[in-house]
């Protein structure tokens, strides 16, 4: 399985993409988590070689616009494939049940009847709820509740064909409610928004996020072997990777990835690395 890393920022991100990415199998196939906040997703998904009709599965973690808007283009592209014969199958669309309504209500005032018109057929909304599993990319994966302190939002635990654990857990710290979904997984996706030392420049804690510290913390408690770390602030770009890296190997002894926009890697087993130079 391919992890490629669409956008890396918060909310108000102007230097990179808001926080999005997408799985690919090896068979062309794409599972795609949320979508940023615009029609930059377009041209994010053209630039990583992810092709629209090979993406058949979408899942929105919450609806916050940095996260949301994105799919209304895709709606809007996927759907017009579909008038001219270039889609085949359904487009599945995951979220909860209060955000169906809101994404649907958008469509119809934003997009032409002739592209909405798909809604309920060939694009398909599936609410979901903490515990329901989905087959997707020919793996097993259960959406949970992160139990957000401010809007409604849902995280997921895949269980891959080879056994392998990822878990996913939206862009707010990790919740002790949810360990029997976080414990023990071999891959965690944890957002990140700054770092310890700059916490009262970026005040990470008033916005329900956290720090690079907590987030290694975090995973070391649990046992995870493999590390991501996402939806930061975008001062440091150029030297993010390094700054990150230096102070989460401080809390965390498994492999640590700071991933740049459009990055991928394989999402496979690695050895527990202890060094300081993970990615």
């Amino acid at each position: 399985m391919k992890l490629t890393m669409l956008g890396t920022g918060n909310a108000t991100v102007t230097e990179c993409f808001n926080t999005c990415f997408c799985f690919s199998s090896e068979e062309g196939e794409h599972f795609l988590v949320d979508t940023g906040g615009g029609n930059r997703i377009l041209k994010v998904l053209k630039d990583c070689g992810i092709a629209l009709d090979g993406i058949h599965d979408i899942f929105i973690t919450h609806e916050h616009l940095d996260h949301l808007l994105g799919l209304l283009w895709l709606i809007r592209m996927i759907g017009t494939m579909m008038n001219q014969g270039k889609y085949e199958g359904t487009l599945n669309i995951y979220c909860h049940s209060e955000l169906i309504e809101k994404i649907c209500t958008m469509a119809d005032m934003t997009i032409q009847q002739k592209v909405c018109r798909h809604i309920g057929k060939e694009i398909v909304f599936i609410a979901i709820e903490t515990g329901e599993q989905m087959k997707i990319l020919d793996s097993d994966v259960t959406f949970f509740d992160i139990h957000s302190t401010k809007a409604k939002q849902y995280g997921f635990t895949m269980i891959m064909r080879d056994g392998m654990k990822l878990t996913c857990l939206g862009d707010e710290p990790y919740q002790p409610a949810n360990e029997e979904y976080v414990k023990d997984s071999d891959w965690l996706m944890h957002e990140a928004f700054c770092l310890f030392r700059e916490a009262d420049a970026f005040q990470p804690y008033e916005k329900h996020h956290s720090t690079v510290k907590e987030a290694c913390e975090t995973a070391e408690r649990l046992g995870v072997g493999n590390l991501i770390l996402y939806h930061t602030e975008e001062t440091h770009l150029a030297e993010r990777k390094k700054l990150y890296i230096q102070e989460g190997k401080q809390y965390y002894s498994g492999n640590l990835y700071v991933p740049d926009d459009m990055e991928s890697f394989e999402i496979k087993r690695v050895l527990r690395f202890t060094g300081s130079d993970s990615q």
